[in-house]
């Protein structure tokens, strides 16, 4: 069966994070994106107007605790629905008892668990009792509704996106959580690595702390060894708010930059091991591609954001292996960091250098008062000269020289682009020699 039992949030046995389950809106913690005066879901809940939706963030972040509110808020009979256990048949169930509950004038929302685990034929079961109001559908999912719903149920529901709690609002969590507990306070250093393991995850960050509670016996505080003690490996392996979380994305870095496939592959699976946000990790990705790689191989560049896009649509663990390729890649293309240093250097003699008047021979002329004032005129257009190319043409202030930013290595496509530049550069001297 797939219909998921109601837990009793009042029962001491439940878990933490389902004894501090809002009751209300105004007890949620983040998503004021949502909730705030005058956003979206604050609206529905005012104006009562229930409208069908797909709730997408990421775990712990409140999907559930949301629909449960809204279901409570219009006083709506609530099914909720596992699309990992479930199938048609908890659909036809669903139906029957939203049937018999519109018989008797009570409205009813169908809540989906990772609907994005539904197949075609499962999603489509909800389309006819959408369109005929027989009841609301909510569908959660932690993964892009653009790639994982039917359009023809995503074109019936209005996407709300979700966000990762921040630190502020984990903080806040944490505080009530203790309350609720009556629970030794945490020292500050403990904290704060208890809500970097979280990484903006409310579920996690109650579950760790209720086993520290209880480990925590008859102490004053609850320290870092105590801290350590409770989560074990998982803490120690990575920890994403401290300084092994720098060195080991420093170590991929310098493995790829290194042309080190096997270190590369290393630390990238050590980052996944540890808890990293795989997406985090195509971010990073992506920099070495421009960074480390740049002209000496433009491809590198967009085969890591293909690996970034693959990612989101097959999630873990099958999208992992788009990213490790690229890794692999990324580790066996030339290098070049002569654009990285170029753009440095440029931004660093923009920033020294005063505000310069564009020549006039380089500006746009759209009207005739411009043209009037000489705007464009003596521009020498590159496509109607020799090769593309109006050697002696310059393209800088008039009253400055300009500097050489861009210097491509002997590395990769760059060989040919240095070869170009050159000889672009040796037809400007020419030209200018000729003048």
């Amino acid at each position: 069966m797939g219909t998921l039992p109601l837990p009793l949030a009042d029962a001491p046995e439940a878990p933490l994070a389902e004894r501090l389950r809002p009751k209300s809106i105004d007890e949620v913690i983040g998503q004021q994106q949502l909730l705030g005066e005058g956003k979206p879901l604050r609206a529905a809940f005012e104006s009562g107007r229930l409208h069908s939706m797909i709730l997408w963030g990421p775990p712990g972040t409140g999907k559930t605790t949301l629909a449960r509110l809204m279901a409570d808020a219009f006083d709506a009979q609530f099914i909720a629905i596992s699309a990992v256990l479930g199938g048609v048949k908890d659909i036809r169930e669903a139906v029957e008892r939203a049937l018999a509950a519109q018989a008797g004038g009570r409205r009813t929302v169908v809540f989906v668990d990772e609907v994005h685990r539904f197949n075609k034929s499962q999603q489509d079961a909800f389309l006819p009792h959408v369109e005929s109001g027989l009841f609301t559908f909510i569908g959660a999912t932690t993964e892009n509704p653009s790639f994982e719903v039917n359009s023809a149920l995503l074109s019936r529901a209005t996407v709300h996106v979700l966000k990762s709690l921040g630190d502020d609002d984990l903080k806040t969590l944490l505080a009530r959580a203790r309350e609720l507990l009556q629970a030794p306070p945490l020292s500050e250093p403990a904290a704060m690595r208890l809500i970097g393991y979280a990484d903006g995850d409310a579920r996690r960050l109650l579950n760790a702390y209720e086993n520290l509670v209880h480990m925590a016996g008859g102490v004053k505080e609850i320290d870092e060894p105590l801290l350590e003690k409770s989560l074990g490996e998982q803490l120690r392996r990575y920890d994403k708010g401290g300084e092994q979380f720098y060195d080991t994305i420093s170590a991929l870095h310098k493995a790829v930059r290194g042309s080190d496939p096997d270190a590369s592959l290393y630390w990238f699976v050590r980052m996944l091991d540890g808890g990293v946000d795989p997406r985090y990790a195509a971010r990073r990705m992506i920099r070495m591609a421009s960074e480390d790689i740049g002209l000496a191989d433009p491809r590198a560049l967009r085969l890591t954001l293909d690996a970034a896009e693959t990612y989101e649509r097959l999630g873990t663990p099958e999208g992992e292996l788009a990213l490790a390729q690229a890794v692999v890649y990324l580790a066996m293309a030339p290098k070049s960091n002569a654009v990285y240093t170029a753009y440095n250097a440029a931004r660093s003699f923009v920033a020294r250098d005063g505000t310069r008047a564009v020549p006039l021979r380089l500006r746009n002329a759209p009207t005739q008062l411009m043209k009037g004032l000489d705007y464009g005129r003596g521009y020498r257009y590159a496509h109607d000269e020799e090769g593309g190319f109006a050697a002696g043409e310059r393209y800088w202030p008039d009253d400055m020289e300009g500097p050489v930013f861009y210097e491509p290595v002997a590395r990769g496509l760059e060989i040919r682009i240095g070869e170009k530049l050159s000889e672009l550069r040796r037809l400007n001297e020419e030209a200018k020699k000729a003048s």
